[in-house]
């Protein structure tokens, strides 16, 4: 369900972010961003790690004809990557098209479903009680990790509950067909699918184990428990006992320690916050962040009427979200690790779906 509904594709910038849609006070205007020197103590971004290769203009050029990008990439791939050419061209030859997967691309769960309709596709008893379930499964392996990376056992598993039900659901489409497919079919993301069949060739090369025809995952090619796409599995995945291997299809010591290890490489804060609700004053302005980055002080927040509610946590800076809720416009204050969630998928409302499923897993919350 979560791969047809929310496209299931870990740290790939997928998805676009929902737009806000809370209610106004009558006539009140929208206010527009404003540019960073408009906020007086303005706090600088969370470090990140450099932005993963794309493909050149010679791959992903819609002006050039298919076979000639095809070609350019074989090239690309050899001489990036030091993959033999003969290889990548007998590999390509038995891709395939498919148009589902276009199809599925262009509609992701976030673009179209208001908070009060997404959330409850994640937020619900059966998901809540799988996640305990699996958690007292895994309980020994997963505070191991938690112990050695501050990230709490309970997002560990709400991410996978989130992509892949608890691994029951990780895709059934050839990881190759749907970059493949992506790469020169879908010009709008061509660079970054292009340069994640790049790297698929690349990961195969590296872990002897995966085959890269009988690779299975989402329609945007992210693979296994946690949906990590090639370029996140060559570049932070972990070998969480000690075997030599790193497989994050169905081996839990590396599937835990990889997804506490991508949270860790994107600035995730031991033991702060993540989100906290917050009430909006009356005639506030509608307020619309530049991103999800935890710039904004609470004092400049505050100042526009947004602040969080009696016995939230706080913390040094944070982003707004303003979602349609069920029972009306919601107000959160994303802090830095909200952000971090959201390095996995881009949107607000599959991190804040991560926290809220987290903390019911842990017993903090109830649907």
């Amino acid at each position: 369900m979560p791969l047809l509904l929310l496209a299931a594709c870990a740290n790939s910038n997928v998805h676009p972010p929902a737009a806000p849609a809370g209610d106004a006070p009558v006539a009140v205007e929208p206010a527009p961003p404003l540019p960073a020197q408009a906020v007086p103590g303005r706090l600088p971004p969370v470090p990140q790690p450099p932005e993963r290769p794309v493909a050149p203009p010679s791959v992903t050029d819609p002006a050039l004809p298919r076979e000639t990008r095809i070609a350019n990439f074989v090239d690309y791939t050899a001489d990036t990557y030091g993959i033999d050419r003969e290889h990548i061209r007998r590999v390509l030859a038995g891709a395939e098209h498919r148009q589902p997967i276009i199809d599925a691309m262009s509609r992701p769960a976030e673009a179209v479903r208001p908070w009060r309709d997404y959330r409850p596709i994640f937020i619900n008893d059966a998901r809540i009680a799988g996640g305990r379930a699996f958690y007292a499964t895994h309980r020994a392996a997963l505070d191991r990790v938690a112990a050695e990376t501050g990230v709490p056992a309970e997002y560990i598993v709400a991410i996978i509950g989130v992509e892949t039900s608890y691994g029951r659901v990780t895709g059934n489409h050839r990881v190759l067909d749907a970059l493949y497919t992506l790469a020169f079919g879908f010009p709008k993301r061509a660079p970054f699918f292009a340069g994640e069949l790049a790297q698929l060739f690349a990961l195969a090369a590296e872990e002897p184990q995966l085959d890269i025809t009988a690779l299975r995952g989402s329609y945007a090619g992210a693979m296994g428990m946690g949906q990590f796409m090639p370029s996140s599995y060559r570049l932070w995945a972990r070998d969480g006992d000690g075997d030599g291997r790193r497989d994050l299809l169905t081996h839990t010591p590396d599937v835990f320690a990889s997804i506490a290890n991508y949270f860790v490489v994107h600035g995730w804060e031991r033991g702060a916050p993540v989100v906290a609700r917050a009430s909006r004053d009356p005639g506030a302005g509608d307020f619309k962040p530049e991103g999800l980055e935890p710039v904004y002080p609470l004092a400049w927040l505050a100042g526009r009427g947004y602040r969080p509610l009696p016995g939230e946590p706080v913390a040094e800076g944070a982003t707004l979200l303003s979602l349609d809720g069920a029972n009306g416009s919601e107000y959160w204050l994303g802090y830095r690790n909200f952000y971090v969630i959201s390095r996995y998928n881009r949107s607000p409302m599959y991190s804040l779906a991560v926290h809220q499923l987290a903390q019911a897993i842990a017993g903090q919350a109830s649907p």
